[in-house]
């Protein structure tokens, strides 16, 4: 089965406008040949590096049978529980595939000592743990690491045993792992992170968690072809065609599952286009939502929806402005890989690379050396504790004032990013803020969870158009976590990272509110406010 595009309104005219053209000078025939000049010369370099996705379910075929092995060798040994330590594509990916399969994975991409703590403290007898990283310098995977290794030891087992490491070949990762006694599953260096869900990052965890790779892998392969060719009916270039090239641009894209029986394909996009978007000035911001969001009935005239639906029986009536979406998970994967690399053509950026991602991971490396004392309260409302510049705040003197006050700096175009640097397995009634103020000032409101954002949108933040107003939600709720062998804990990095990026945001001219709380009493007097 293929994927269906379906569109109507401006969407479809783009599609109408854009495709015989993408289709008259071979864009997908060039892609799927490794075609670097796509993008322009600006690009050639790192393009010529990052097209190996294309190739990614004939590479990954071998690797099924080995990671089958794995599992049963796992499963004898009485392992139950596969935990993945991972950033951005390197957890996004397993994490909407095993959801899908409806099979277990924990997921930890976090710094949030109590969410550590928990992936930590559970079944550890009967635990295996995956960690992805392309280089093994992701301070977030290095730290999950060090607190597995060190946990497993107090427990009496050996890491090696437990320990499975995907990474690029020749990595200092690699390296370490292999002289440490780990199993080593090693990725295709030619993939970045984000398109690297059908590679060993996204099947590795999978399959050790009991995901049928095959059949995923043949989900894609039944795509492949339609992807490849150049013609008309290409969802890949309909795709791309309907998110990058409407006129005036709807930059605002707003992700809806409605129908599908895809868990979580919404996050997964997100990161991808929006870090392979964002840069430049320009961009596509998407917006996950759910299906009672202010944002599908506003009208704005920079929002474009799109529904990911059941089937294409489905497709068959679009609201009017709308794309709509069918297919397996396989082949969705590729094909949203396939339309934002067509984005990126349309756009005329470099949908490979991701310049502003470092700047947040500076600032943050820079905050944990020099361990400056917490920006003081701009002022306090009851359990909660307000940050921001006066130019912004005003007068305020209530969460809710504070907030009222970013939302009045917000152009027309603009949206919200909201931020929560907690554990949101704990506290996902925070999600609910993003619709609270999406209802208050008909705008596109995002919603992140950090520092995992960092790793997708965070690119788009700092990249893309100057437009957006961010609020922070952080604290510390409960014990911090010592981080072996490192002079620093989990409460002082996610709070660095935090911090960090309120910095670098504020360098770039957008404003920055932060709430900071301590107790679950702050958490519920924020959502009465903004409620």
């Amino acid at each position: 089965m293929t994927v269906t595009v379906a569109a109507r309104g401006d969407a479809q005219s783009a599609i109408d406008r854009h495709v015989p053209v993408l289709v008259a000078q071979l864009v997908a025939s060039r892609i799927t040949a490794g075609d670097s000049t796509l993008w322009g010369p600006a690009a050639e370099a790192e393009a010529s590096i990052r097209l190996g996705w294309t190739q990614a379910v004939s590479v990954s075929r071998p690797l099924v049978a080995e990671i089958v092995a794995l599992r049963e060798q796992l499963t004898e040994r009485g392992i139950s529980r596969i935990v993945l330590c991972g950033m951005g594509g390197s957890s996004l990916a397993p994490e909407v595939i095993t959801q899908t399969a409806g099979v277990p994975l924990v997921v930890l991409d976090s710094t949030d000592p109590s969410q550590v703590a928990a992936a930590l403290g559970e079944h550890l007898g009967h635990t295996a743990v995956v960690v992805s990283s392309k280089s093994g310098s992701t301070v977030e995977t290095d730290s999950q690491k060090r607190s597995f290794e060190a946990a497993f030891r107090a427990a009496g087992i050996d890491p090696a045993e437990r320990i499975i490491i995907v990474t690029d070949p020749g990595s200092p990762l690699e390296q370490a792992s292999v002289a440490a006694g780990y199993r080593v599953f090693t990725a295709d260096p030619t993939v970045g992170g984000r398109y690297s869900a059908l590679t060993a990052f996204g099947l590795v965890p999978s399959g050790l968690a009991g995901v049928d790779l095959d059949a995923l892998l043949d989900e894609a392969e039944a795509a492949s072809l339609s992807l490849a060719v150049d013609s008309a009916s290409n969802p890949g270039l309909q795709l791309g065609a309907a998110i990058a090239g409407t006129s005036p641009l709807r930059d605002k894209l707003v992700i809806v599952a409605d129908g599908t029986h895809i868990v979580g394909l919404g996050d997964w996009i997100e990161q991808l286009i929006a870090e392979s978007t964002g840069k430049d000035g320009v961009g596509i911001l998407p917006v996950v939502v759910g299906v009672d969001a202010p944002e599908l009935t506003s009208g704005a005239a920079d929002v474009q929806v799109v529904r990911l639906v059941a089937d294409a029986r489905a497709t068959r009536d679009v609201a009017d402005g709308e794309i709509e979406l069918s297919g397996t998970l396989g082949a969705q994967l590729l094909t949203w890989q396939y339309a934002t690399a067509v984005a990126g053509v349309l756009l005329g950026i470099n949908p490979f690379d991701q310049p502003d991602v470092e700047s947040a991971k500076v600032a943050a490396r820079g905050l944990l050396d020099a361990r400056p004392e917490p920006v003081p309260a701009s002022f306090v409302d009851g359990d909660v504790e307000v940050v921001g510049p006066a130019a912004v705040l005003g007068s305020a003197s209530t969460v809710g004032e504070a907030v009222h006050a970013l939302e009045a700096t917000l152009s027309p175009t603009g949206y919200v990013a909201v931020q929560v640097y907690l554990n949101r397995l704990a506290h996902p009634e925070l999600e609910a803020v993003r619709h609270f103020i999406a209802s208050r000032t008909g705008r596109p409101v995002t919603f992140g969870w950090g520092p995992r954002f960092l790793h997708s949108t965070g690119q788009y933040h700092k990249g893309g158009p100057t437009i957006g107003a961010f609020l922070q939600i952080t604290g510390l709720l409960g014990d911090d976590l010592e981080i072996p062998e490192r002079p620093f804990t989990y409460a002082q990095l996610i709070s660095a990272q935090a911090a960090g990026d309120a910095v670098v945001l504020a360098e770039h001219g957008a404003p920055v509110v932060t709430l900071r709380v301590s107790n679950a009493e702050g958490i519920a007097a924020i959502i009465a406010a903004l409620s």
